[in-house]
């Protein structure tokens, strides 16, 4: 694959046929005018010597128009006309012009799609219209039971108003909005909470089949806001996680979080890189001409909307066709789940959605989801293999996990070796034994999960499992705490413990340390280097090129990666990263709101700690434990001394909510996710709690809230569903809902 590295423009593949153009993508490209196409029967461009500032201005106008056409054919069509070469010396022409001329380079430019910009942080900024969750159903049943709600709900609608769906997959990717004025590419939001977006329009312009401006002579709306998700394919998921893991990095673990993690990069170089997809699927506000009325446009049906989103250059997600009926629409279904690992990018159910816009309009909206849209999911992949084995895991807490070692099976086209068994009691509730067939499910398409032993096929000699009373690791003896169903390592020097403790320092949930992977940690360990979280601050760059498959440049961005962190990490990553036992990310941030530095938490009573949100009597018995253990101090000093110590930073001031002060607890499958929720009730000065408690204010419930809403009802907690929580986001304090 050739690299063109001189103008860090991301890779272009060569050599893809034309028949590997998706069925609904498969239409002739507009040729461009003759004054545009490339001048030479090889696909060579044209050559202008002696250019002077008209012919600058004019030879610009030309690349342009040439480059965007290429890319279109190329990463939209997947049917490129000219070679790389072509391609290289095409745009190198351009990057000369507009180096020489910057006035010229406009906002569809192809030089803008290279990356290389970071940016300080990404700043949020509000929707013209709220972007919507969609419902799920999951059956035939629950299917028909929303259609034929639709259709009562519109009496006067005809049947086949009533009875035409658009179908199309159901995308695993993150919903976006584009924004384009007059034909030009302008911005790009996250869905964000729906109300308001993060913008990620420098991040958005590296995205290689997104035009920068839209295709055709126009004339094109004032304002269209695109809206679509997006992805990454399973080719390029696997080759970043490859390059991730070659250089000792965090692996993701779906091509969601891939997409999410790489849109959402401040260095767009990075998600220049990452091979990123757009594929359009709805439209928000849109204005056909300057001080004219926002609505839906000229589109009257769907169908129409999308075969314009393919005139203006957009890709739309495979296959999505036309139903006529409910019976089609389970065909399509059918037909969709068969062919689903065939698609270049992961799926996970159909959505529908009325064809009629006037009917969309009608039904309007309920206070998460459109009532004219639904996602039919697929139900979880399952196989059947053999359970070769149950091993243990020691987590950093010192947490025994059972792991059922298996023999490799293929679950939805993944290969599928181990799955977590959970504790002691769940193999002793399935019965699960060493060499039984058991059947496996990737839950959601992502996690394996052992459902349980196929109980014909056990062999008669097998027998029950034993779980281990001593450390696999140290040969400690095992404990199991009153109330918990987890066994435990308790020896602080076990070599296991200590390792993960390690990784989550540096990980995510910890420090979140850019560029130190867990295997590189595991590396150091085992050369003994690295006896403690303390130790990584000493590295240099000369000893780590000791090692193996560690270069120059990865072995810089690691000792700088862990001086920034040093010197920038906030109070709260840092408690979260000292790996205090139940003290998570959430009781973190509440530690940190409250105390100025580790020494103020350290002369923290019990009834102190007590008296905070989300700390009940065993969370401080922890927290005073950790600070008591004299080994904890010493690495606390050893922090101290190198700089490594974070102070509570002043938040600015809120407007007072009705939830203002409010301990917030959320339960249940919600619409969006569960961080999106948390966020929106700590914006409005909630105080969000990781367990239920009596101390709790609010209980907010999604589907399937569990014991918590009973606890809640008995307890006398007020209980919320999602349109009752959102109602009170902007209300006042003392004002009444409307």
């Amino acid at each position: 694959m050739k690299q063109h590295s001189l103008f860090s423009v991301p890779p272009r593949e060569t050599g893809r046929p034309s028949e590997a153009v998706p069925p609904s993508l498969s239409m002739t490209a507009e040729p461009l005018p003759q004054s545009l196409a490339p001048g030479q029967p090889d696909g060579e461009p044209h050559v202008y010597p002696d250019k002077d500032t008209d012919q600058d201005a004019a030879r610009a106008a030309v690349l342009r128009a040439e480059l965007n056409h290429h890319n279109y054919l190329y990463h939209t069509l997947d049917a490129p006309e000219i070679t790389d070469e072509a391609y290289d010396r095409l745009f190198r022409e351009l990057v000369e012009i507009e180096a020489r001329r910057p006035e010229l380079q406009t906002p569809d430019s192809p030089t803008r799609r290279t990356g290389g910009e970071v940016l300080p942080d990404l700043e949020t900024r509000a929707h013209s219209l709220r972007m919507y969750g969609l419902d799920n159903v999951f059956s035939p049943e629950e299917w028909q039971a929303f259609a034929l709600r639709a259709k009562r709900q519109l009496p006067e609608a005809s049947e086949e108003i009533m009875n035409e769906w658009w179908a199309d997959p159901k995308l695993d990717g993150l919903a976006c909005e584009l924004t384009y004025e007059n034909g030009v590419f302008v911005q790009a939001l996250t869905r964000g909470d729906g109300e308001t977006g993060e913008v990620v329009t420098a991040a958005m312009r590296t995205v290689r089949n997104l035009p920068l401006r839209l295709r055709g002579n126009g004339p094109f709306p004032a304002r269209l806001e695109v809206r679509g998700e997006v992805l990454m394919f399973r080719r390029q998921f696997e080759e970043l996680n490859q390059r991730q893991e070659e250089a000792g990095q965090k692996t993701f673990a779906n091509p969601r979080n891939a997409a999410a993690g790489s849109l959402r990069q401040l260095d767009t170089s990075i998600t220049a890189a990452r091979g990123l997809r757009f594929l359009a699927y709805s439209a928000g506000q849109i204005l056909m001409e300057e001080g004219g009325e926002a609505g839906r446009g000229p589109w009257e049906k769907h169908a129409d909307l999308i075969a314009a989103f393919r005139e203006y250059g957009f890709e739309t997600p495979t296959g999505g066709r036309l139903c006529c009926g409910l019976r089609e629409a389970q065909t399509y279904y059918n037909e969709m789940e068969a062919k689903r690992d065939a698609l270049p990018f992961e799926i996970d159910g159909v959505v529908y959605k009325l064809n009629d816009r006037d009917a969309e309009e009608a039904l309007g909206y309920t206070a998460r989801a459109p009532r004219f849209a639904v996602a039919w999911k697929f139900a979880a992949r399952r196989a059947k293999t053999t359970l070769e084995r149950i091993t243990i895991q020691v987590g950093r807490t010192g947490v025994l996990t059972p792991v059922a070692e298996l023999k490799p099976v293929s679950v939805g086209g993944v290969m599928v070796s181990r799955a977590t068994l959970h504790n002691e009691d769940e193999i002793r509730h399935m019965d699960i034994r060493e060499g039984d067939t058991v059947i496996i499910q990737r839950a959601g398409d992502v996690i394996p999960d052992v459902v349980g032993p196929v109980l014909e096929e056990r062999k008669p000699d097998s027998v029950p499992y034993e779980f281990p009373r001593r450390c696999p690791e140290c040969g400690s003896e095992a404990s199991r705490l009153e109330g918990e169903a987890a066994w435990r390592c308790l020896n602080m020097s076990c070599p296991a413990v200590l390792l993960r403790s390690m990784v989550h320092f540096v990980s995510k949930a910890g420090l979140d340390v850019q560029g130190v992977g867990a295997r590189w940690v595991e590396e150091l360990v085992k050369a003994g280097r690295v006896r403690n979280a303390a130790d990584l601050f000493t590295l240099e760059v000369k000893e780590l090129l000791g090692f193996e498959r560690m270069g120059e440049v990865l072995a810089e961005k690691f000792v700088t990666s862990l001086d920034e962190a040093r010197r920038a990490a906030p109070l709260e990553r840092f408690i979260a990263a000292l790996g205090i036992r139940l003290v998570g990310e959430q009781t973190a941030k509440t530690l940190a709101a409250d105390f100025e530095d580790m020494d103020a938490l350290e002369q923290a009573t019990q009834e102190d700690l007590m008296r905070l949100p989300d700390i009940g009597p065993e969370v401080a018995a922890s927290i005073r434990a950790f600070f008591a253990t004299d080994s904890n101090r010493t690495l606390l000093e050893r922090f101290r001394a190198m700089g490594l110590w974070p102070r509570r930073k002043e938040r600015p001031m809120r407007k007072e909510t009705a939830l203002s002060g409010k301990r917030i607890l959320f339960t249940g499958t919600l619409s969006r996710s569960r961080e999106e929720f948390q966020n929106m009730a700590e914006a409005a000065g909630a105080l969000v709690a990781a367990s239920f408690s009596k101390k709790l204010d609010y209980l907010v419930v999604g589907e399937n809230p569990g014991s918590k809403l009973t606890k809640a009802e008995e307890a006398g907690i007020a209980v919320l569903d999602e349109a009752a929580f959102t109602a009170l986001l902007d209300q006042k304090e003392g004002e009444s809902a409307r």
